[in-house]
């Protein structure tokens, strides 16, 4: 038995053990095509050495892994055959792709029922950090309509081809991205995934300021209602700012706080007046108090110096 690195040759072999861990077993509902997103995610991981195959005169399973930040990967594949447990292959496995990640910290998820795979992560020294809850919004008492939620990434640079680069390495794919020639030392991104999803709008810029290393906004309209801003330097965040703070529930005060945005901090990031800032960030306690988040939007971006990119 050899575990090597996977090779485009062994694609097809990849994505026939992800068919076949997966079995009849319904795909979660939640998730927007989970077999393209998945096949994505193990081409996205093969490119970047980070997909390792198991054999012995024939495929015995394989890990997949994508590095998230400088200090965070994710084990995001791992299955063995039936036929091949209990050899140490599992263990190999991981610890090929947390090498190949090569960041300090490795995550991985695990469906709450999977009580094995949850005792072999718990051996390799995996713990539990949080607990991801699914529900469906219907069912959910007093939740909030659904509005148009829209949004860009606007990165620090001129180099066009490097953006193109990183937005193209994203994971999950952006079915279309389109990204804006440089207008004022800054680069726009945008994606229908991430019209539809304000959390990865956020993630996409995360992503980008790791791998650029630059200042990266993002900047965008949740739900027809409220406006958020990100802003990171190098994948930390440095500042965040929405509009109405409790608009998803009560907060307590450090974190209201850490949601009206910093204008020395803008400031010093990108370059804006102070002031402009200051008098473009609107707060209140309901969407109601407040202009059109439209407009909202339009103020901050002209503070900062950025496109507004409205839709």
């Amino acid at each position: 038995m050899t575990v090597r690195q996977a090779t485009e040759s062994d694609l097809e072999t990849l994505f026939a053990l992800w068919d076949e861990f997966c079995g009849p077993q319904p795909l979660p509902p939640w998730v927007d095509g989970a077999r393209e997103q998945a096949h994505d995610g193990i081409v996205a991981s093969l490119r970047d050495g980070a997909a390792f195959l198991a054999e012995d005169e024939g495929p015995l399973g394989f890990a997949c892994g994508v590095r998230l930040s400088a200090r965070l990967g994710e084990l995001t594949e791992l299955y063995v055959r039936p036929e091949a447990r209990r050899r140490g292959l599992a263990t190999q496995l991981a610890r090929e792709v947390a090498e190949a990640l090569a960041t300090p910290y490795l995550r991985v998820g695990v469906a709450d029922d999977n009580d094995a795979a949850r005792a072999f992560y718990r051996r390799l020294g995996f713990r539990a950090e949080q607990i991801l809850l699914v529900a469906e919004a219907g069912a959910l008492a007093g939740a909030r309509p659904a509005g148009r939620s829209f949004g860009a990434v606007h990165v620090q640079t001129d180099d066009l081809t490097a953006v193109e680069r990183a937005v193209a390495s994203f994971v999950p794919r952006l079915s279309s991205p389109r990204v804006t020639q440089p207008r004022d030392g800054w680069i726009a991104v945008e994606a229908d995934e991430a019209d539809r999803d304000p959390k990865l709008l956020a993630r996409l810029a995360r992503e980008l300021s790791d791998r650029l290393g630059a200042v990266v906004l993002a900047l965008g309209v949740e739900g027809a209602a409220v406006v958020r801003f990100s802003l990171l330097e190098r994948g930390r965040l440095m500042d965040e700012y929405l509009s109405v703070q409790e608009y998803y529930g009560p907060l307590p005060p450090g974190d209201v706080i850490g949601l009206a945005a910093n204008p020395t901090v803008v400031a010093r990031l990108t370059g804006a007046d102070p002031r402009a800032v200051r008098a473009a960030a609107l707060h209140a306690a309901s969407p109601s108090d407040l202009p059109p988040p439209d407009e909202i939007l339009a103020g901050l971006a002209a503070a900062i110096g950025v496109e507004a990119r409205i839709r």
